[in-house]
């Protein structure tokens, strides 16, 4: 296993954060500062700044995030997810994020390989989101979405489904609360954001506030 897949599995962080701490000179590996592609055998044992570190075993959850909830532990005064899960799950950290006004699928997880295949611009993993609007879309402001809309940070450009108030939002992009602020820079106001979809996997009948666990290997 490659050191910084190891590192990965034992922190939750993502290979690319644990490569940044390998060249930072924080992991050693047996007696030596580590380096970059350096392989680790089942006897070799990894420090990370001092402190032995072992993969911990690759844990994945879905939860049906309900409006009022934050991502974060700290809530700083709202309710956050945590409360959601039981102690042993408190480990695992949000892939991606749906603020506190929006609901529906979350994914957690302590992989941090996994997160990164989910998250990574070059793997294009899509989300589906189903919206309502305060008042109905015109024809024109549904072409402009789809050919993009200027934002502070960027082109927001989305794929777009349905009619009237209701529609069906595809986008591969995680900027925040883009959604919304595309919308907002038309006129309009999201009144109801729900994810249904996250690259494979599916939100399906899963109950407010309940989670279930994604069999390893399904990542």
């Amino acid at each position: 296993m490659r050191i910084n897949q190891y590192i990965a599995q034992a922190t939750g962080m993502s290979r690319r954060a644990a490569d940044e701490i390998i060249r930072a000179g924080r992991v050693m590996l047996n007696d030596n500062v580590a380096e970059l592609g350096s392989a680790v055998a089942t006897h070799d044992t990894v420090k990370l700044d001092g402190k032995p570190i072992q993969p911990n075993q690759a844990t994945m959850i879905c939860i049906n995030k309900p409006v009022g909830y934050v991502c974060s532990r700290d809530g700083q005064g709202s309710k956050t997810v945590y409360e959601l899960l039981p102690d042993e799950l408190h480990h695992l950290k949000p892939i991606g994020r749906l603020d506190k006004d929006s609901s529906g699928l979350l994914l957690l997880t302590n992989d941090g390989a996994a997160a990164n295949l989910l998250t990574h611009p070059k793997y294009n993993k899509q989300k589906v989101y189903e919206i309502e609007l305060n008042k109905s879309l015109s024809n024109p402001d549904r072409t402009a979405i789809q050919k993009g809309i200027e934002l502070d940070d960027g082109i927001s450009k989305l794929g777009i489904e349905g009619k009237g108030t209701k529609w069906t939002i595809v986008m591969s992009e995680g900027r925040n609360r883009q959604i919304r602020r595309t919308f907002d820079a038309l006129g309009y106001k999201v009144t109801k954001l729900h994810r249904t979809e996250f690259g494979e996997y599916k939100i399906d009948d899963l109950g407010f506030g309940d989670f279930r666990h994604i069999p390893q290997g399904k990542a």
